[in-house]
């Protein structure tokens, strides 16, 4: 199975595309779709949508695992953030792929066994199951690729134990 981890953003999109086979997970491919901050807003939503569908195109993942955001303050950038994962998802939906969604939590738990896990602890995890030569930069890069595989992990524990 293939799958496409995204982690949120406008101004850097994260993205991992991994492919789980039995009990091993091999990363195809990572990056980051990034506009510029002097762009048009709706430009930048363009930029993302025809970028994330050419990834999709290119690499026909079955799911799409997506981090859930989480803001406390500034509320103007959750909502800049919040549409520019909008068309993350529909990117995803117009070419039928499911979507599922992880909290921060979750994808933390699912990585590195503990929910309160520190971001190097993660970003170090990820280098380690992936067989990766260096952690993924920028940092968006290696939380899609954690949110991917906690996506991969979450379909082993589901299957182990015969759960829809």
């Amino acid at each position: 199975m293939i799958i496409l981890g995204i982690d949120p953003g406008i101004a850097i999109v994260g993205y991992g595309i991994i492919e789980c086979n039995g009990n091993s997970f091999k990363a195809l491919e990572y990056g980051a779709i990034i506009t510029e901050a002097g762009t048009p807003f709706p430009d930048r939503l363009k930029i993302i949508y025809e970028e994330m569908s050419c990834i999709i195109e290119e690499y026909s993942p079955e799911d799409m695992a997506i981090e859930e955001l989480f803001f406390n303050k500034n509320v103007k950038t959750a909502i800049k953030v919040g549409q520019a994962r909008g068309v993350e998802v529909l990117a995803a939906v117009n070419k039928g792929i499911d979507i599922y969604e992880y909290t921060p939590l979750q994808i933390k738990q699912g990585v590195v066994g503990y929910g309160r896990a520190e971001k190097a602890q993660v970003q170090e995890m990820v280098k380690m199951l992936l067989n990766l030569k260096e952690i993924p930069k920028p940092d968006d890069v290696a939380d899609a690729l954690a949110v991917a595989l906690c996506h991969g992990y979450s379909l082993k524990f589901k299957e182990m134990f015969k759960m829809k």
